[in-house]
């Protein structure tokens, strides 16, 4: 091993660690996951690019849906510096009383550093 080498990343326990933070609405863990110019992909949201577009994104969500229980079936390694994840979820909108239940997968995709570069998530 070289001296002063970076250990080497496990994007599933990184993918853990971040959806732990969502769980807990953790929204200071939640926005440092991510760097800077993050982009995130989703057919619910559109395409988002930024940190702080992204931070809003989950602070709008969750003001509305801040009872939200996900659960992941699946985390995968798909290289050295991604995961997927397979998940459900339920939660209920603070503005209407309705139950909204999902599921899908995200693939995720980490700096060197840790941090998320990508999230793309598609719903099934």
């Amino acid at each position: 091993m070289r001296t002063g080498a970076q250990p080497a990343l496990d994007p599933v326990t990184l993918v853990r660690r971040f959806h732990a933070a969502i769980s807990a609405l953790d929204f200071a863990a939640i926005e440092d996951f991510f760097t800077e110019d993050a982009t995130y992909s989703s057919g619910k949201v559109g395409g988002l690019k930024g940190r702080s577009d992204i931070m809003a994104a989950f602070r709008r969500y969750f003001a509305e849906y801040p009872d939200q229980v996900a659960e992941d079936s699946l985390i995968e390694p798909l290289s050295a510096v991604s995961a997927r994840s397979i998940w459900h979820l339920t939660a209920t909108s603070a503005l209407t009383g309705k139950q909204l239940r999902r599921q899908g997968e995200e693939i995720i995709t980490f700096d060197q550093g840790g941090r998320i570069v990508s999230v793309d998530v598609t719903d099934r």
